[in-house]
């Protein structure tokens, strides 16, 4: 998305002829912090849609454990701010943080597609014997998500229901975050 392409953390997965990629992989540096070469034919497309699924689950857990804190008293920003600075936080925890204690779901990757990307891998998993049960309970919440009308939104609304699973309302807090791009935040 375009923030991440800005904070020039964008990556590539790359596959095909291996010299082909030796000889023009300067460039992917150029463009972002580099690629990594997956195999041969399709597979960096299959490395997507993992990628995809995994983004997914890892939204999903987010969203319960950030819920769970707010459910028994601790604001989103403060709890958020604990695990970004625990070994748990990741560049993707500190990304989502101003949109989860912001509420604000402009889009950077919506539900329908993160569905569609996890009918794929699912669908992968099955072609190779893969059993993946957190990845189709995740897959689910999505659906679920989707039925509540949560189409156009960034897929970060996946706090919005499992609040509303959970009986709480949310509601913005005004706290500055940071959202973990930028060597300077």
């Amino acid at each position: 998305n375009p923030a991440v392409v800005s904070a020039g953390r964008l990556t590539f997965a790359v596959s095909g002829r291996r010299d082909l990629f030796d000889e023009v992989e300067p460039l992917f540096g150029v463009l972002g912090r580099g690629a990594t070469y997956v195999g041969d034919g399709e597979a960096a497309r299959l490395v997507k849609i993992a990628h995809n699924v995994y983004l997914g689950v890892v939204m999903q857990a987010l969203t319960e454990i950030t819920v769970l804190a707010e459910k028994g008293g601790v604001s989103r920003a403060a709890f958020l701010g604990f695990l970004n600075d625990s070994v748990m936080g990741s560049i993707f925890s500190r990304y989502k943080t101003p949109a989860m204690v912001d509420l604000d779901f402009t889009p950077t990757f919506t539900n329908p597609l993160l569905r569609k990307d996890f009918d794929l891998g699912l669908a992968a998993a099955r072609q190779y014997g893969v059993s993946m049960p957190i990845a189709a309970a995740a897959a689910e919440l999505v659906t679920a998500a989707i039925g509540a009308g949560h189409t156009t939104e960034d897929f970060a609304t996946l706090l919005i229901e499992q609040a509303r699973r959970s009986g709480l309302d949310l509601v913005a807090e005004d706290t500055p975050v940071d959202d973990g791009l930028h060597d300077d935040a």
